[in-house]
C-alpha cells in the first residue's frame, strides 16, 4: 500500500519501508534541496519508485534529480528504470556489478529456475518474485550514470562517502551535514543470505566510526531511524553479548 513520506530531521525525509523482512521493502531517503530533491535508494521495484514519486509530489517537494544507490543490491536499485530523467549514481565497484546483471534474463521462470538450483537464494529471488510482480514490462537493471571511488559532494552539501564493508563492497552512506543525518543503507550488515558464513556478524566496528562522527540521526534501510544515544546503546548491548560468548566454559 502506498505511503506518504514522513520529515526526519531539515529537509531529509523518508518513504518507510515494511516492517516485513520476508517483502525485503527498505525506507527510501529524500533529501530537499533548491536544485531538487535528491533520492537516496531506487525502491525494490518500478511500482515502489513509483509510490515514492506520488509522495514527493503529495508533499510538495521539488522533483528528484539524482538518484544515490547505497549499494548494487537488488532492494536498492530495481526501481531505476521507472526515475525518468534522474542522474544515477553509485560506486564504481557497484557500476561493474549492475552491468554484468543487467545482462541476464531476469523473469519469473528465470528467477524460479536459480531458486531451484540452489535453494539459498529463495529469500534474495522469492522476494524479487513477489516484488515485481506485473513489473515486468520495460523492466531493467539500470547500472550508475556517474561513478564515485571515494567521495562525493551533491547539491545541499550532501555528501556520498564509500565505505564498503562485507555487506556489499561498494556499500556507501549518505551523509547530510545541516539536518544532521547518516544513511546508512545496509552498509554494517553481515552478507546477504545465500553468501552467508557462520561467523559473519554485525560489523560493530563500522558502526563505532559511524557514532564517532556524531550526527543525531542514523537510517539503515530495513529498520526506523534511531538517534545516536540508541545506537549507541545497541552497538554497546551487542559488543557486550558478544565478549560473553567468547568466555571460556568453566
Amino acid at each position: 500500500m502506498p505511503r506518504s513520506l514522513e520529515r526526519l530531521s531539515g529537509e531529509v525525509w523518508l518513504y518507510p519501508g515494511d516492517p516485513d523482512p520476508a517483502l525485503v521493502q527498505g525506507c527510501v531517503g529524500v533529501i530537499a534541496t533548491p536544485e531538487g530533491s535528491v533520492v537516496v535508494d531506487a525502491g525494490q521495484s518500478p511500482a515502489m519508485a513509483r509510490d515514492v514519486q506520488a509522495a514527493i509530489a503529495e508533499a510538495g517537494l521539488p522533483k528528484a534529480t539524482h538518484l544515490v544507490y547505497t549499494h548494487h543490491h537488488w532492494d536498492h536499485t530495481w526501481g531505476a528504470c521507472a526515475w525518468d530523467g534522474v542522474e544515477v549514481i553509485g560506486h564504481e565497484t557497484g557500476a561493474e556489478i549492475l552491468a554484468e546483471q543487467a545482462k541476464l534474463p531476469w523473469s519469473p521462470d528465470y528467477l524460479e529456475a536459480e531458486i531451484a538450483a540452489n535453494n539459498k537464494l529463495e529469500p534474495s529471488y522469492g522476494g524479487r518474485h513477489f516484488a515485481m510482480k506485473d513489473c515486468w514490462d520495460g523492466f531493467t537493471i539500470v547500472p550508475p550514470h556517474r561513478t564515485f571511488t571515494d567521495r562525493l559532494e551533491l547539491p545541499g552539501g550532501i555528501e556520498v562517502r564509500h565505505v564498503g564493508g562485507n555487506h556489499a563492497p561498494d556499500s556507501s552512506v549518505v551523509v547530510v551535514p545541516e539536518a544532521s543525518v547518516m544513511l546508512l543503507g545496509d552498509a554494517f550488515y553481515p552478507p546477504p543470505f545465500h553468501l552467508r558464513k557462520m561467523d559473519d556478524t554485525t560489523d560493530l566496528a563500522m558502526i563505532r566510526a559511524f557514532l564517532a562522527e556524531d550526527f543525531e540521526w542514523y537510517v539503515d534501510a530495513h529498520n526506523p531511524p534511531r538517534r545516536r544515544r540508541s545506537v549507541k546503546l545497541a552497538a554497546g548491548l551487542m559488543t557486550a553479548a558478544g565478549r560473553f560468548r567468547r568466555r571460556p566454559r568453566p
